[in-house]
């Protein structure tokens, strides 16, 4: 008896080749996902900001920043609402995306329209909800309040649509100073200026890519933006030119140039490489 309780005594928890492998795989195979786990979380922790993910692209918006100018043509004739409509709302308010009231929806416009015209621009040059601000952009106030008045108009009210301001002398011309020429931009402060993708990105692309309306991918979602990428910058390119699923032509910004659209895009691209 003395023997079996001795033998007893000295026997482990292992008893057998299966107990065995179990024991190796949890001391071995656990820490070692575990170690996994902890360097995507310190990783996914370090990522660098939007602004930083393209050092290139970073010192052009400080450039710009400091020393563009934003030049447009003065004396061109204002565009007609309809036409502004199409080129800057028509992405969003034609299908209803972000909660955009619809075009000619005029149950959606009927309590939005009590506000009047006034605050209806305001909003609409300030940004409201998804909208991003439409002042600054490739039109000027008086054609994006005429894209509202097209836009309510279609959708019960009967605004006028705001007329070109009158010429007025101005304090140059009574002056005896000579007028300062301006000298033409140089090609490197000319692309700095025009070529922004950031800045076109929350002009025209953020509304839908930023909440991910109508299956855009979101700005900086891996995940989403991986298949796409594998094609490659230029087929990415076309068919922001071409349009796609839900997306317009030229993603509904129709007065960007192509550098401009690509360069929307290398800047979404770089965000999530």
């Amino acid at each position: 008896m003395s023997d079996n309780h001795h033998e007893e005594a000295h026997t482990g928890p292992i008893k057998n080749p299966k107990q065995l492998l179990i024991a190796v795989l949890f001391s071995f195979v656990i820490p070692i996902f575990a170690i996994i786990g902890l360097v995507l979380y310190v990783t996914s922790a370090n990522k660098p900001a939007a602004g930083a993910v393209n050092p290139e692209m970073g010192v052009a918006q400080r450039i710009q920043k400091v020393g563009a100018v934003d030049i447009r043509d003065a004396n061109r004739p204002l565009k007609a609402g309809a036409e502004v409509y199409k080129a800057q709302c028509a992405a969003c308010h034609d299908v209803g995306a972000a909660g955009a009231p619809k075009f000619g929806d005029t149950v959606a416009w009927s309590s939005r329209l009590k506000s009047g015209l006034d605050v209806l621009v305001v909003s609409a040059l300030k940004g409201k909800g998804a909208m991003s601000a439409q002042s600054g952009g490739e039109f000027n106030d008086i054609e994006i309040a005429r894209a509202v008045v097209h836009l309510t108009n279609a959708g019960g009210a009967k605004f006028a649509e705001p007329s070109a301001p009158s010429a007025e002398p101005s304090q140059a011309s009574t002056s005896s100073v000579a007028p300062i020429e301006i000298p033409p931009a140089s090609p490197v402060a000319a692309s700095v200026a025009t070529v922004n993708g950031e800045a076109l990105y929350q002009q025209a692309c953020q509304v839908c890519h930023a909440a991910g309306v109508a299956g855009a991918p979101k700005f900086g979602d891996k995940a989403a933006w991986s298949t796409r990428m594998s094609s490659g910058i230029d087929a990415l390119h076309a068919s922001v030119v071409k349009g796609k699923g839900a997306m317009p032509p030229r993603g509904g910004a129709a007065q960007a140039s192509d550098a401009d659209l690509r360069a929307a895009v290398e800047y979404m691209a770089a965000a999530v490489k």
